[in-house]
């Protein structure tokens, strides 16, 4: 088996959440079987058993309090759409955990001590909802809006709701309310002045303390997301003294008295340890790469998930142990092989420096080059292990991941550009990029691949007309192809972000979705085009992906497209193996005439 295979079907194990109260009980993902599916984990006994099983995977879980139930979101194959279940955690028979509940998109879960449930619901006519479901009653509404609002956070003692929402319009920018288990408002924090000043907030968690009604809080005062803490009884603010670069992160230790933050900069991460009595701030050792998530534990260590775009991921901890190691799976696949590191590169842009991740095969170049560009867009790529790119590399390609505007890791300005000319911004930075690229000797400007999934699918397929004699080949998965058709057909939760980026509706700016949208310059396009799609998909709807394939084949114009039973990507190894095995034979063979 070759080394690009084994990278994607080597086992793995997510970061383990453990109950709040009951720490020796865990939950992590694994895809051990070959599908990702939910593991609990006896750390006491260290018995660990699959919790679910499911043909499209299950990766949406938490623990209650007391470790007693695991809790898991069922769809159908990947649609989002479906109802919270739950079984006992040393195994037992799925049960509704919210009856009375109808299938809904989610939006956000919290657990109370006393059995109670805080559950966020969105569906595309209903808005957004959210309801209190205590054992043996009617779950009961305390919250409805048009715009888009999930839980936040629930106190330790159960008496006070965090809510992010947007009732003010800007899908990009959360404001917070505090409400109690009746619905109640206690208090509202929000920074965006009515979607005038554009800062939005984050809910990051309440004190795990009872009877301390401070709450965790992102903002981005100053430029960049950082955390301060928010009494929700008086309406005090504390200001945390931060002096790192970068976007941060931040979780309560269990016993209240720290923080862990998570320093993001530059595509790399770190964690520090900030003592909220001394203001003390403490860098944990941690290897150079990304940390993709981290927990503290009672004990003071702190578990982490790590890697590199050379080296694979592992569960980590402070105090040197490698947390937990799955088994190898049949056929001797161990751990999986090492990659090539990542070089750093600054251009200039037209919004200023553009940041660029670039791995190379050996030997000189110039060399073919998959231009891979990331989903979101609010989301970056990082120096973290990633089977795709490592596989470009062993078939002899260069890769280059850019951090267009819109990306976040580079400040609230450098994020927030993404308005109105949505899908062209990111492109000039893309093409900014790949300049550089050809005239340091790096790409072969005759074999220039246009490639990326969701966002980045979108940006392939726009990208592929909007600038046609740049690239020899596309290929777009789970993409927005036809923006005015993805509109109609997608989750109310996307709608809501289609109106802040574009500034309205398909009938309110008509001219900024034909602008930003693919299939407008569908005519246009030279490159060889390979699409790949879920049928279940609720953010990129097949409809619209179809009505792109329509135009593409009236022209007789060179496409593949792989339609496969699921959502917006697949849980299931064999399917990712088999996609990207397909994209590698399509660039090959247009390339290579």
């Amino acid at each position: 088996m070759p080394d690009w295979e084994k990278r994607f079907r080597a086992p793995r194990v997510g970061l383990p959440k453990w109950a709040e109260d009951a720490p020796d009980r865990s939950l992590f993902v694994s895809n051990v079987t070959g599908t990702f599916e939910l593991y609990a984990w006896d750390r006491a006994t260290g018995e660990q058993r699959r919790a679910t099983d499911r043909p499209n995977g299950t990766t949406g879980g938490t623990l209650s309090p007391d470790g007693e139930w695991i809790w898991w979101f069922s769809d159908t194959d990947g649609d989002e759409f479906g109802v919270w279940m739950r079984q006992p955690f040393h195994g037992g028979p799925d049960e509704p955990a919210t009856p009375g509940l109808e299938p809904s998109y989610p939006g956000g879960l919290a657990l109370g001590r006393d059995g109670t449930a805080v559950v966020g619901r969105s569906t595309d006519k209903g808005g957004s909802t959210i309801h209190v479901a205590r054992p043996g009653a009617e779950p009961v509404e305390i919250y409805r809006h048009e715009e888009s609002a999930e839980v936040g956070a629930l106190s330790h003692d159960g008496s006070l709701i965090a809510i992010e929402h947007t009732e003010h319009g800007d899908a990009m920018h959360s404001a917070i309310r505090i409400v109690t288990a009746d619905g109640a408002t206690v208090t509202e924090l929000d920074d965006t002045r009515g979607g005038t000043q554009e800062l939005g907030l984050s809910v990051m968690g309440f004190a795990p303390v009872d009877g301390d009604t401070r709450l965790l809080v992102g903002h981005q005062r100053r430029g960049r997301w950082e955390p301060m803490l928010w009494d929700a009884a008086t309406g005090q603010e504390t200001s945390l003294a931060l002096d790192l670069p970068g976007d941060l992160d931040a979780t309560w230790f269990p016993d209240g008295s720290a923080l862990l933050i998570e320093h993001d900069y530059q595509a790399r991460s770190e964690l520090w340890r900030y003592e909220l009595a001394s203001g003390e701030l403490t860098r944990l050792d941690t290897p150079a790469g990304t940390v993709s998530g981290a927990l503290p534990r009672p004990d003071g260590t702190v578990e982490f998930l790590w890697s590199s775009a050379q080296k694979p991921p592992a569960v980590r901890s402070t105090d040197g142990r490698l947390v937990l190691d799955p088994p190898p799976l049949p056929g001797g696949i161990g751990r999986a092989p090492d990659s090539v590191p990542v070089t750093d590169v600054w251009v200039e842009g037209p919004g200023g420096p553009v940041h660029a991740l670039v791995q190379q095969p050996a030997g000189k170049g110039p060399f073919p080059t998959v231009f891979d560009i990331h989903g979101g867009p609010t989301w970056h790529d990082s120096d973290a292990f990633a089977a795709g790119p490592a596989a470009w590399v062993d078939h002899g390609f260069a890769v280059v991941r850019v951090n267009y505007r819109g990306s976040t890791g580079y400040g609230r300005e450098w994020t927030d550009a993404l308005k109105h000319r949505v899908g062209l911004i990111e492109l000039e930075d893309i093409a900014a990029v790949r300049e550089w690229a050809v005239s340091s000797g790096l790409a072969d400007p005759r074999r220039l691949v246009l490639a990326g999934g969701s966002w980045g699918g979108y940006l392939t397929l726009l990208g592929l007309g909007t600038q046609p004699d740049a690239w020899a080949v596309g290929l777009a998965a789970v993409p927005v192809a036809d923006y005015v058709t993805a509109y109609h057909d997608e989750m109310e939760a996307l709608k809501a972000l289609d109106r802040t980026l574009l500034g309205g509706t398909p009938e309110e700016v008509p001219e900024r979705y034909r602008a930003s949208s693919p299939l407008t310059y569908v005519d246009a396009v030279r490159a060889p085009v390979y699409i790949s799609a879920g049928v279940n998909d609720p953010r990129c709807p097949i409809r619209q992906i179809d009505n792109y394939v329509q135009r593409l084949t009236e022209r007789g114009h060179p496409h593949e497209v792989y339609r496969y039973d699921a959502g917006h990507g697949s849980l299931v190894v064999e399917e990712r193996v088999k996609q990207l095995r397909l994209e590698i034979a399509f660039a090959e063979s247009h390339l290579l005439r």
